[in-house]
């Protein structure tokens, strides 16, 4: 119940509904109550600030920060496990199997295979549990997306229980105890994951994957036009700002391998 109290609360409080809710306040004073001035300050300001939030420069901006806190694992040291952490899923067995791998979940399994390529030898570890009308895990998915890439089954380790970070991190270290391992996520969640794994008593090699805020030229128009995807972008600062707070006011476990 608190799991899915915190998922919907942290939902409502990110840039988009938000804003939307914001918005909507103001258009309530302005068509149902006589505090006009009020209703288009609130109106007016929870427009602009949508649009910023959807520019490229704006959205990026906020954003690079958190992603490059951590650069693109380049390193030699040689590991014996590779732990890609569990992101949106869905199953459809009529699909490409990647096509099951949504939003962040496919560039972090992309990421994954490499550096087990990098490293033979090592095995891949996959995790997250089912959602509550899904039969088959996030980590099961993970898990059948790296098989149809060539990824060996026998090579592979699924944990399926975790329901969040925190839970992962505990997972993975009753799977493998102190054997050292990349922790692959997406670039601007791995800040929140390295805290939690450190937490556990474990020593994870930050490999971040998925970086969405661009350096590289662009065209001029998709700099200065409103996208959805720049949205998007924002919605990661918001959400790992919320992940931050929630990870600050929660604080570590009294027990020493629980975070």
């Amino acid at each position: 119940m608190l799991f899915t109290l915190k998922k919907y609360i942290g939902g409502m409080m990110l840039p988009l509904p938000l804003l939307l809710l914001f918005i909507a306040l103001g258009l309530g004073l302005l068509w149902f109550s006589r505090f006009q001035k009020t209703g288009r300050i609130i109106t007016s300001a929870g427009w602009l600030i949508l649009l910023l939030l959807s520019l490229q420069p704006v959205a990026d901006g906020l954003l690079r920060p958190i992603e490059d806190k951590y650069p693109t694992w380049q390193g030699n040291q040689k590991v014996a496990y590779i732990v890609v952490l569990g992101g949106g899923y869905t199953w459809d067995p009529q699909w490409a199997p990647s096509s099951n791998l949504i939003n962040n979940s496919l560039p972090r399994l992309n990421e994954g295979i490499r550096l087990w390529l990098a490293n033979p030898g090592s095995k891949m570890i996959f995790t997250g549990a089912a959602a509550k009308t899904n039969p088959v895990s996030t980590a099961e998915a993970g898990a059948r997306v790296a098989q149809s890439l060539g990824v060996p089954p026998e090579v592979i380790i699924t944990l399926d229980s975790p329901k969040d970070t925190e839970e992962e991190a505990a997972a993975v270290k009753q799977a493998i105890g102190d054997a050292p391992f990349l922790l692959v996520t997406s670039a601007s969640h791995l800040p929140r994951a390295m805290i939690f794994f450190e937490q556990a008593g474990l020593h994870p090699l930050p490999a971040p994957a998925n970086q969405l805020a661009i350096t590289a030229p662009l065209n001029p128009w998709e700099r200065i036009i409103p996208s959805p995807v720049w949205l998007m972008h924002s919605d990661r600062v918001g959400y790992e700002t919320l992940g931050r707070v929630w990870q600050w006011l929660k604080g570590p476990s009294d027990e020493p391998g629980e975070q």
